[in-house]
């Protein structure tokens, strides 16, 4: 036992030392402020709504009150207090796309987080960074793929199954080639969607990144799959053997402590190589009870380490410090696919 807490204590410190970027931080808003997000109706009335604003740290009348910026303000004064994690790529989040007039679809669109807004409020604040998002059905994808690259976004996010992107579809080639010279990744979610209420899962078959990965693209496979079927196959078997076939494609570790996904990092971890493409991140704001619990994991972690993880108040804190006594190697938090090293 005492062997255990010295090791627990090494690690601390080690985490501590390490320049440590949580990768997959989301934000929402209703349009306050000149933002220009939104998020439509039915999400609204979906009760997962009230959670999540809960869960980011406002209410309906401060977004009406101070804008919808009030988010991005207080995620940085959160992040302000952890001991290990440095900085938070924020996520914008594109919509459907209208196949006839390549614009935006609002009335099919469950939730909309436009780059204008997050480039210009993640500029303001050092410790966050501007994660872009461009679905590939815009008339004018590669001129706004190379703005983006202009305004320092670091990766591509794109939730395939409410944006309507079949990543396998080849007109996305010429946006495919651009994003490999310019060197941004594609952080795309992979495996079923709980978090929207309408959702094509067929879109996140693992095996459809296949093309990107081909022409050269750097593919983060948001939580490694670790949700429904595709083809009659486990998506988490599906994707493992497209890390030996693409040494470009890698996986972040957010939502792996979420309770639909129990067991599945442990698993992961137990997986020959797969640590080296592993990419920290959180899915920011999913990480409050009772989506995620740090007693959820007793079979790995004891009575112990819960209760003490359970005590943590920092949400970055507690999730480094759940994942690391998971068996999460200390290098995977500072860890970077090969196109994002400086």
């Amino acid at each position: 036992m005492c062997s255990g807490v010295i090791t627990s204590l090494f690690a601390d410190e080690e985490l501590e030392k390490r320049k440590i970027i949580d990768w997959h931080v989301h934000i929402a808003g209703l349009g306050y402020g000149g933002s220009g997000a939104f998020i439509n109706e039915e999400m609204r009335g979906n009760f997962r709504f009230g959670f999540f604003i809960k869960w980011m740290g406002v209410t309906e009348d401060e977004l009406r009150q101070y804008g919808d910026r009030i988010v991005i303000e207080r995620l940085d004064r959160k992040l302000q207090k952890s001991r290990y994690v440095d900085q938070a790529v924020v996520l914008a989040l594109d919509g459907v796309i209208d196949e006839h007039n390549g614009k935006l679809d609002r009335a099919a669109t469950q939730i909309y987080i436009p780059n204008e807004y997050v480039a210009r409020e993640t500029a303001k604040y050092p410790r966050l960074l501007f994660g872009a998002s461009i679905n590939p059905k815009r008339k004018d994808s590669l001129a706004l793929l190379d703005e983006v690259h202009q305004q320092g976004a670091v990766l591509i996010k794109w939730v395939p199954s409410i944006m309507h992107i079949n990543p396998a579809d080849e007109r996305f080639i010429p946006f495919y080639r651009r994003m490999a010279e310019l060197g941004i990744p594609l952080l795309t979610h992979t495996g079923m969607e709980k978090s929207f209420p309408n959702t094509r899962d067929e879109l996140c078959d693992p095996r459809r990144l296949e093309l990107p990965l081909k022409l050269g693209v750097t593919v983060i496979a948001a939580h490694i799959s670790t949700t429904g079927k595709s083809g009659g196959e486990d998506n988490f078997e599906r994707i493992l053997p497209m890390f030996s076939e693409y040494p470009n494609l890698y996986a972040d570790i957010s939502s792996l402590t979420q309770i639909n996904k129990l067991g599945y990092l442990a698993r992961a971890l137990q997986v020959n190589g797969l640590t080296e493409r592993m990419i920290y991140g959180t899915d920011w704001p999913l990480q409050y009870f009772p989506v995620v619990s740090p007693w959820y994991h007793l079979w790995h972690i004891g009575f112990g380490d819960a209760w003490r993880l359970s005590g943590i108040e920092n949400e970055w804190d507690r999730d480094v410090e759940l994942k690391q006594a998971i068996g999460v190697p200390v290098p995977v938090f500072s860890q970077l696919p090969v196109s994002l090293k400086r």
